[in-house]
């Protein structure tokens, strides 16, 4: 028997996971188009079988289509692929579709499609709305009295960086460490009203170029040539790092401590994050007693009903560094879909915990907000609904691009590696979102707002209320030597 194409490592881990969901890859050259295609053949040998593979563009899915046609018809000679309808058909009956999702309601074109096998390639460029809507697409081809049953599975590749990097990194990433599954229960209540919980699992497998023994021995410049992208993409292309790609709006945010910085200030990182350097992400502390009981109290606001609110509470110590240290984030479980309370609703929530909590209690707050929230145009105001609610703010100045520097400003490290801000690691909504921001393509100055941006325009607000001078720039290399400006 002559063979055709042999799993590398962490391609055959790929193929052996059971789990509803799973993702591969996580950096360049880790084989993950290969272990895409071949997954989908699993099941082509029963007749009634259906998969699909989406990219997010048609022309982008050429290069996997060229790749089918070298792989599949080798496995399965009288396999034919049909060009107008991007189909390949197996001699069982058996099909492979190819799809496009170019803008977000392409999705419906798959309305009343039934699909055994689902895979996504590059899955940082799609939507969670586009990825989550298949889950629906995902059901068995089978007709009524046909044999042999299917698996329902789904199967995606990626790299950091894209649009969706957000929702990949915050759904496969972070909620445990890598081969370890992540367990998901959902309650579905039945016709008769009672109530029936299911378990789903996904898990992420990691790969890079340094897994793909086959390019390094046919390539082996490769990852030198890798080495040569700018710092951010070589570290998301290269290590996989998800902390870092190219098109990071905040690309100075470090939720954990930067490794390189530490390797020359002679730190671990372990000891880099007990001392609070090269980071902005710090464990809480009691801010009811000791010397942090006289530290300033600020609330920065940003209104939503369909999309969310954001509150944040901020601790202002006594040389000016500022802590984000709560906050309220009125989203649901489906990111940038607001939980759809009225502006009373928020406003007694929001007092509420300000006359509860611990570190709030009894204390003086300065509040600022966006200054849209004063328009008396249609009634009422909403910073109006919030005086009478015992809520008080300030219209904040909501200049973009001089709000975007004012929190870049407070991002930086001085030459110890003290930042001007910390976020305590339970403020989730701003460690989900505001890493995930990208440049807008239509100004390089600011964000993309087509994303979850309400975390960010709050905290713009707060950094506006209390601006700061940008510190003296490190030297940065540059070719023949060193630039001190």
């Amino acid at each position: 028997m002559n063979t055709i194409w042999t799993p590398q490592p962490k391609q055959a881990a790929f193929l052996r996971r059971g789990e509803y969901e799973c993702l591969y890859g996580g950096a360049a050259g880790g084989g993950k188009s290969d272990a895409l295609l071949m997954e989908a053949l699993r099941q082509v040998h029963i007749p009634h079988y259906r998969a699909i593979l989406f990219r997010k563009t048609f022309p982008q899915l050429a290069e996997l289509i060229d790749r089918s046609q070298a792989l599949y018809p080798r496995a399965f000679p009288l396999a034919r692929y049909n060009e107008t309808k991007h189909l390949w058909r197996f001699p069982s009956g058996a099909q492979i579709a190819f799809g496009s999702m170019q803008h977000p309601g392409d999705r419906l074109n798959y309305q009343g499609r039934r699909y055994d096998f689902i895979g996504f390639d590059e899955l940082t460029h799609f939507s969670w709305e586009e990825y989550s809507y298949m889950f629906s697409r995902n059901r068995p081809s089978r007709a009524p009295g046909a044999t042999g049953k299917t698996r329902c599975y789904i199967r995606a590749t990626a790299n950091p960086g894209g649009i969706g990097h957000g929702w990949v990194k915050a759904r496969f990433i972070d909620p445990a460490p890598p081969m370890t599954p992540i367990r998901e229960e959902v309650t579905v209540r039945e016709p008769d009203g009672s109530q029936k919980t299911f378990t789903r699992s996904r898990v992420f497998v990691p790969a890079t170029v340094y897994d793909n023994e086959a390019l390094l021995r046919d390539d082996p410049e490769y990852v030198a040539r890798l080495a040569l992208l700018p710092p951010r993409e070589r570290s998301a292309l290269l290590y996989g790092d998800w902390d870092s790609y190219e098109g990071q709006y905040f690309a100075e945010f470090r939720q954990t401590p930067d490794a390189e910085k530490c390797r020359q200030a002679g730190l671990t990182i372990g000891e880099a994050a007990k001392q609070r350097r090269f980071t902005h992400v710090i464990a809480p502390f009691d801010l009811s007693s000791g010397a942090a009981r006289g530290w300033k109290l600020c609330r920065s606001y940003d209104f939503g009903y369909a999309k969310p609110f954001s509150c944040a509470w901020w601790a202002v110590d006594y040389e000016g560094t500022i802590y984000r240290i709560l906050e309220l984030y009125g989203c649901t479980e489906t990111p940038d879909q607001g939980v759809r309370w009225t502006p009373e609703q928020q406003f007694r929530r929001i007092r509420e915990i300000e006359d509860t909590h611990p570190w709030l209690r009894g204390r003086h707050i300065d509040g600022v907000a966006d200054p849209a929230i004063w328009d008396a145009s249609r009634g009422e105001s909403i910073a109006e609904t919030a005086a009478k609610c015992g809520v008080y703010f300030t219209p904040g100045d909501h200049k973009r691009i001089p709000g975007w520097m004012q929190c870049r400003f407070r991002l930086q490290f001085d030459g110890n590696g003290y930042p001007r801000m910390y976020v305590f690691d339970t403020c989730k909504a701003f460690l989900r979102t505001v890493p995930q921001l990208q440049f807008s393509p239509g100004d390089p100055e600011d964000l993309n707002t087509a994303q979850e941006d309400h975390v960010a325009d709050e905290w713009r607000y707060f950094c506006m209320s209390r601006p700061v001078a940008a510190m003296q720039p490190e030297p940065r290399e540059i070719a023949g030597g060193f630039d001190p400006f």
